[in-house]
């Protein structure tokens, strides 16, 4: 994982608990602050394709917000743990978007949420207004405890360009030393 080993090798996640989401996998993975993984599961995530947020989306109903704009933004996040206004716990990653990670919500049972979280196609993952939805148990159990010291980061990987130009990320090699990677 490039990004990974970027991100502890750099210090770039300053010891922190951190997530790395890929958007093309439709996967999620957890990291403590020292770069062990603590687990991984699949996601739900933006229903458009798109490494950008719609400038002011966060402060719009859902009503309003068109398919194209159903985005999972692509950067580096500062995420903590809070509570959504229902009172559920939520990772929040990009507050101006309203971009969370959190549980799977199925309430509307013609969005097969659950059914598409198990689905092996990345394409069927594909369905939120933008947030992050994993399994109740892995947030449960992995994403709960690994935030519940504090802050940490959320690294939401492209899909339109390379991480060296969204993070100025690199490889290592087998020594533990930096390569550069080229972007596109």
């Amino acid at each position: 994982m490039h990004v990974a080993n970027w991100a502890v090798h750099s210090a770039d996640h300053k010891a922190a608990p951190f997530v790395i989401v890929d958007k093309r996998d439709s996967r999620v993975f957890v990291f403590d602050g020292q770069g062990k993984l603590l687990g991984a599961a699949p996601a739900l995530l933006g229903l458009a394709q798109g490494d950008h947020t719609v400038p002011g989306i966060g402060n719009r109903k859902l009503s309003t917000i068109r398919p194209e704009e159903r985005t999972t933004p692509a950067g580096r996040f500062a995420a903590s743990m809070e509570r959504s206004l229902n009172g559920d716990e939520i990772l929040w990653v990009d507050y101006d978007s309203a971009v969370a990670l959190h549980r799977v919500i199925a309430t509307a049972p013609k969005e097969r949420r659950l059914q598409r979280l198990a689905s092996q196609t990345p394409a069927d993952r594909r369905i939120t207004y933008g947030c992050i939805n994993v399994p109740v148990k892995f947030f449960d159990q992995v994403v709960i405890p690994a935030f519940k010291g504090g802050a940490g980061i959320v690294y939401v990987l492209p899909e339109t360009r390379s991480p060296a130009e969204i993070f100025n990320s690199y490889d290592i090699d087998e020594n533990g030393a930096a390569k550069v990677v080229p972007t596109r």
